[in-house]
């Protein structure tokens, strides 16, 4: 009898990473290891559609995203967002790698808890669990209960029906589940590390050095 292996899971973190930081780096090496997936997706947003233009521009963010990602081979680049010229809608990106990939293959979008909150402000968010999983990456400490309540009744009732209480369950399938997963908290935001570059603060240890040597460089967030 011949055996067919499934195919390799995917996981993808998008974000405006203005810049990127540690915090973003060590919620996709922590989930992708609880979850055994081999390759996560680094996506750039290039017209984020749900706030204001980033301070830098696309070419540096995607710079600053391929020196933070280097060395680790789990890690890789995807710079589709980018290079569209439309906004970057989620729904498009995971449609897009839907198509790309083998039918059978788990799809997993790497996300925060503060963000799963807002999912239903999201264009066809919906459309999310017919296309991937959700693995939301909560602190230590954080009340599951507290933080159920607070979700938007839509959100609340796919919870209920779509969770995986196991890690394991996300491989079973392409899409449609959602996993809660702690991770060690860094407390690290974009927002601050541009106003410590503002008024010329240390960013060491915010995120790699390489990020810092390329946003002196390039005079970035001053």
């Amino acid at each position: 009898m011949t055996s067919h292996k499934s195919p390799a899971p995917l996981a993808l973190l998008g974000g405006t990473f203005d810049p990127i930081h540690f915090g973003h780096l060590r919620m996709a090496e922590e989930l992708a290891e609880t979850l055994g997936i081999g390759e996560v997706r680094f996506i750039p947003a290039g017209q984020p559609p749900h706030r204001g233009q980033p301070r830098a521009e696309a070419r540096h963010r995607l710079e600053m995203v391929r020196r933070a990602i280097a060395g680790n081979p789990r890690f890789v680049l995807d710079e589709r967002e980018i290079q569209r010229a439309a906004p970057s809608y989620s729904v498009d990106t995971l449609s897009e790698l839907r198509a790309e990939l083998p039918a059978a293959t788990p799809l997993v979008l790497f996300m925060g808890a503060d963000a799963f909150l807002g999912l239903t402000t999201w264009h066809a968010w919906r459309h999310f669990f017919d296309l991937a999983h959700i693995a939301v990456a909560h602190r230590p400490g954080f009340s599951a209960a507290a933080w159920e309540d607070a979700l938007p009744d839509p959100l609340r009732r796919l919870l209920s029906t779509h969770r995986a209480e196991q890690a394991g369950e996300i491989l079973e399938k392409p899409s449609g589940r959602v996993f809660l997963h702690s991770i060690t908290q860094l407390d690290i935001s974009a927002s601050q590390i541009r106003d410590r570059a503002l008024r010329a603060k240390s960013l060491r240890y915010l995120l790699p050095d390489a990020v810092i040597d390329y946003l002196t460089e390039n005079h970035l967030y001053v």
